[in-house]
C-alpha cells in the first residue's frame, strides 16, 4: 500500500494502517529524537509523543510534504521543545547509556571504531540546538539541504552555513579529543 493510500485508510479510522505506518517511520522518528536529545528517557517520551501528534494530526495532513519529512518535522520540533525545557532546568548534561548507544550506532564491533562513534555521538550533543538539528537531519538521517530546508523551515542557504558551522564546531571538540586517544 502506497503513503498516499495508507493515509486515507488512516483518516477512515484503519487503526493497523496506523500501526503499519509506524513502523515504517519509527527508523526515521528514532534516529532523529536520538540523535537531538541522546539516549535518555524524554527521548523515548518525545518519540512517542511524535507519533501521537502525527495520529492526532492526520485528518489534516494535506500531502503537500511527504509523509516522512511531515513526521520528522514534529519529531524535531518536539525534540527543540525539549532542549528548551532542559534548557530551562539548567540540566547540562545528556545521560548516555554506554549500551544503547552502542546497539543505536550500527557498524564494526571495532573497539577502536565504536569509541570514535561515541565521541561522535558525545560532540553532537553539545552543539547549540540550530545546529544540532541540522547535522542530525542532513549527516545522521541523510537528508538532502533542500528537505533539511524544508523540515526545518529555514532556507537551504541557512542550512549550508549552519552545517559549515556545525562541522568547524565539532572537529574543534574532537580534535584534542582524538589527539589524546592516538597520542
Amino acid at each position: 500500500m502506497n503513503h498516499n493510500a495508507q493515509i486515507e485508510s488512516i483518516k477512515n479510522g484503519n487503526k493497523d494502517a496506523f500501526n503499519k505506518l509506524i513502523l515504517q517511520l519509527e527508523p526515521k522518528v528514532s534516529a532523529t529524537v536520538y540523535g537531538m536529545l541522546g539516549f535518555c528517557q524524554e527521548a523515548e517520551d518525545v518519540g512517542q509523543e511524535t507519533f501521537v501528534r502525527l495520529y492526532k494530526s492526520m485528518s489534516q495532513f494535506r500531502g503537500e510534504a511527504n509523509i516522512e519529512t511531515y513526521v520528522t518535522r514534529i519529531a524535531i520540533n518536539l525534540s527543540l521543545n525539549e532542549l528548551k525545557r532542559r534548557k530551562r532546568r539548567s540540566f547540562l548534561f545528556i545521560r548516555q547509556d554506554k549500551q544503547e548507544l552502542e546497539n543505536y550506532m550500527s557498524g564494526s564491533d571495532d573497539q577502536k571504531n565504536q569509541e570514535t562513534k561515541e565521541l561522535v555521538n558525545n560532540a553532537i550533543s553539545k552543539l547549540k540546538a540550530g545546529f544540532k538539528s541540522v547535522v542530525v537531519l542532513r549527516l545522521l538521517n541523510g537528508y538532502s539541504v533542500k528537505e533539511t530546508a524544508k523540515i526545518l523551515q529555514i532556507p537551504p542557504g541557512t542550512v549550508l552555513s549552519r552545517l559549515a558551522r556545525a562541522q568547524i564546531k565539532l572537529k574543534e571538540i574532537l580534535t584534542p579529543q582524538m589527539e589524546n586517544r592516538h597520542g
